[in-house]
């Protein structure tokens, strides 16, 4: 009986860092074994591929469509090659598959076919700005992107914040680049002076900001960050 394929969570750069910085060396020989890639985006696939040192032609290769657009009964029928003893890389857009990122429903599909899911080493912003924020690492939740609408993103940050002192965890989000700056006013103007605010920015790139500050300290702070991509990250 031929022997199954395996799923591997590829992660790629955040950003333009360099491959040698943030992928270890391992990822490519894999890499190197896939010629089928679940990927958000072609273009910037085929980019990653070319910069991690791929040695296969990318025309060669076969790119599977995977975003916010893609209906789940089209993924259904995306890892059938691994029945034929072929590996598929689902490749991330930026950092680590499936966290704050597409993917969870193929490796849903894999779990429930008893294919091998294999996670590969690679940058996640998300610990590494909690690794870096001196808050709570044991005890956190990440909660992706806040309401847009003024007084729903209020009522939501209060929720939070109650979170934080209630059940000792540390909180983790997001929020569209354009709209940081917008954000962090909102939690200037909603949370308490003592809350803790620790704003990531551009982790593991050349311009890497981290720093962790209480509200009162930020509001005393001249910033701007617009377009940079950004975790936010509220603690006591």
């Amino acid at each position: 009986m031929m022997q199954k394929g395996k799923l591997y969570l590829i992660p790629s750069t955040i950003g333009e860092s360099s491959v040698n910085k943030v992928i270890p060396s391992y990822n490519v020989e894999i890499i190197n074994k896939i010629d089928t890639f679940i990927v958000e985006e072609i273009r910037t696939a085929r980019r990653f591929l070319k910069k991690a040192g791929i040695l296969k032609p990318i025309d060669d290769l076969t790119f599977l469509i995977l975003n916010e657009h893609t209906k789940f009964e089209e993924i259904l029928n995306y890892l059938e090659v691994i029945d034929n003893g072929n590996n598929i890389g689902l490749l991330s857009e930026a950092g680590v598959p499936c966290i704050a990122d597409p993917g969870a429903d193929i490796v849903k599909i894999a779990q429930e076919k008893n294919i091998d899911v294999v996670p590969l080493v690679g940058p996640s912003s998300i610990l590494m700005s909690l690794m870096a924020s001196g808050f709570n690492g044991q005890n956190f939740a990440f909660l992706g992107y806040l309401p847009i609408d003024k007084k729903m993103r209020s009522d939501k940050i209060r929720e939070i914040e109650r979170n934080i002192y209630q059940n000792d965890q540390t909180q983790l989000f997001i929020e569209a680049p354009y709209r940081n700056n917008q954000l962090i006013e909102a939690l200037m103007s909603t949370c308490r002076n003592d809350t803790m605010l620790c704003i990531a920015c551009d982790v593991s790139l050349d311009k890497e900001f981290i720093k962790t500050k209480s509200i009162a300290n930020w509001k005393k702070t001249k910033f701007d960050f617009h377009k940079r991509a950004t975790v936010f990250l509220l603690y006591k």
